[in-house]
């Protein structure tokens, strides 16, 4: 059964239409990728990808040293708990944590010790304190040498923060390609590192779009290699305009400066997570009549 909230959810991913939103989840038995891929088959959606509802709240952190960057994120309920200084504290209290020690999952952080506590009791006893949950979501962590730079960025006091690994020691330059990063959203490091699934499916929707254009097959070939350039263009970064020189790509920008990108990663707070919907009026009812 197609609801009107699957119909919003499609719309508001895709920015198409309506009704079209709804002819797409028919025709997919509502399956919402698939529906995704029918509108830009059909050339209705645009979305190069889905967009991630950003949805949990919470801080996102990233903190380094000469040999080791760390990055995570640490949800809470409400925005509100996300400024507040206890949160904050508990926030950088797990990052330095994982930056001290060698863990390499979830679980081995919230195992790890910290003035006789383990992450988790401090999670635990910072929600009876605080009075919302707050949750652990996911960290990662990037080594270099000493012939590597990183550089790090927070954008709107941690609900988007980035990590990037550069060869040489520009720590300047490592800071303009991180806060790039954060404002342009790349997926992939370059055109090579994207999966060979995702770029068959990319190729085979715009190869289904340029039919259903009516252009001539002969055509259709070389039309579909332009647009996988685009593609490249909008989700690696090496592929992208600079922001500070937006003439130049990202990797000429680099290779004027005799420096290349290794590695990246970016977090944004909440992004894949679904926000539970409240009606506000409703909440604070329920909260009076306990």
């Amino acid at each position: 059964m197609i609801t009107a909230s699957m119909v919003k959810e499609l719309r508001e991913t895709t920015g198409a239409g309506m009704l079209d939103c709804k002819k797409a989840l028919e025709e997919t038995n509502g399956n919402m990728e698939e529906a995704i891929t029918w509108l830009r088959e059909k050339g209705i959606s645009k979305a190069a990808k889905k967009a991630s509802r950003i949805a949990a709240e919470g801080l996102a952190k990233v903190i380094a040293n000469e040999e080791k960057a760390v990055i995570v994120e640490v949800n809470s309920e409400t925005d509100f708990v996300a400024k507040n200084d206890e949160f904050k504290s508990l926030v950088d209290t797990i990052a330095k944590a994982i930056l001290e020690n060698n863990v390499s999952t979830d679980e081995e952080v919230l195992n790890l010790t910290v003035d006789g506590k383990t992450i988790q009791d401090l999670i635990i006893e910072k929600t009876a304190t605080i009075g919302e949950k707050l949750s652990f979501r996911r960290f990662n962590t990037l080594t270099k040498n000493a012939n590597e730079v990183f550089g790090t960025y927070s954008h709107m006091g941690g609900k988007i923060v980035s990590l990037v690994k550069l060869t040489g020691n520009n720590m300047e330059l490592a800071k303009d390609i991180a806060m790039h990063i954060a404002a342009m959203r790349p997926l992939y490091l370059n055109s090579e590192s994207v999966p060979s699934e995702v770029v068959d499916k990319e190729r085979n929707i715009l190869k289904e779009q340029a039919v259903n254009e009516g252009l001539a097959e002969s055509k259709i070939d070389m039309i579909v290699n332009g647009r996988m350039n685009k593609y490249y263009e909008e989700v690696c970064l090496l592929d992208q305009f600079f922001i500070k020189e937006n003439k130049v790509k990202v990797s000429a920008y680099l290779k004027n400066h005799g420096v290349e990108a290794l590695e990246f990663i970016r977090y944004e707070v909440g992004e894949g997570m679904q926000k539970k919907e409240e009606n506000f009026a409703d909440e604070v009812m329920k909260q009076i009549n306990g």
